[in-house]
């Protein structure tokens, strides 16, 4: 087996239903932070790490995220006799980051389930898998780092952050039975803990690096939680006979599937932009509701 990660899996099939009725029609991958849909962050931050074959697992009704990668060569044509370069460049730029493959996942069975749907994709490679909903702002690209460690270890690597301990019921949270370190042996992932049930504070953070092994172990994983196909089920298989780590990336993890880490995310990409960061700044310092 190779340990260069060149591949990514971007598991973008939900029906966004935090997000309806936007989300009827229009798929949440693609709404826009500032002028960018939110699954071109992602793919850019799977392109930024230097990988450049990217498969996005979607469903019916979500091929606009297909298009917005792919060519538009009426509108190329028309910003180019009408001279607007700087338009012109960033399309040309957006389709050509990475070789966007696609592939539908048919019946909404889960995490699990959607990465088994890249089995034939990723073959005998280390891949990365990016969850449309999470955006990481940062220096050195999120999943680089988690490649980096994968690397070294040459196992699989999760991205993880701390969380308040009342937060732990929104994440999977690691087990490393007490140990401390980064990277950090894990001996699991308990999904979704009360505060009281937790085994700490480290959350996985919608980032992993994994190895083609977990594709026979997903096919066997019986479907778990709300009837399905749960990928915390097949790393704590994986966990028992091979080591798992866990890696506290660096950089700002927003939520971008939820209304409030939307906004949050919205708000603070367009402060740091150098075209609308000051001006909107000033807006805001002025800002008075009625």
């Amino acid at each position: 087996m190779q340990y260069q990660v060149r591949k990514a899996v971007i598991p973008a099939a939900g029906m966004g239903t935090r997000f309806l009725p936007v989300s009827k029609s229009i798929p949440k991958e693609m709404l826009p932070l500032v002028d960018r849909p939110s699954i071109q962050y992602v793919v850019e931050e799977a392109a930024n790490s230097g990988i450049d074959e990217i498969l996005l697992v979607t469903a019916r009704n979500k091929s606009s995220m297909e298009d917005h990668f792919d060519r538009h060569f009426e509108l190329e044509s028309t910003l180019e006799k009408k001279g607007k370069k700087e338009e012109l460049n960033t399309l040309l730029e957006l389709s050509s980051l990475a070789h966007i493959y696609s592939v539908r996942q048919k019946e909404p069975l889960g995490l699990g389930h959607a990465v088994l749907c890249a089995r034939e994709f990723v073959g005998s490679e280390p891949f990365a898998v990016l969850l449309g909903d999470d955006i990481v702002y940062s220096k050195v690209p999120c999943i680089q780092q988690l490649a980096e460690v994968y690397q070294e270890k040459r196992a699989a690597v999760l991205g993880v952050q701390e969380v308040d301990v009342s937060h732990t019921g929104k994440y999977g949270i690691v087990d490393s039975g007490g140990k401390d370190g980064n990277p950090l042996q894990v001996s699991g992932v308990v999904e979704k803990p009360s505060p009281e049930e937790a085994p700490g504070t480290l959350a996985v953070m919608g980032r992993y690096i994994l190895e083609p092994a977990i594709f026979d172990v997903l096919d066997r994983t019986p479907p778990g939680a709300g009837g399905e196909i749960q990928l915390t089920d097949a790393l704590n298989e994986i966990a028992k006979s091979k080591k798992v780590w866990a890696y506290s990336f660096t950089g700002r993890r927003y939520d971008v599937g939820d209304k409030l880490g939307y906004l949050k995310a919205t708000l603070e990409f367009a402060l740091r932009r150098e075209d609308l960061g000051e001006e909107f700044r000033d807006y805001l310092k002025n800002l008075h509701l009625e």
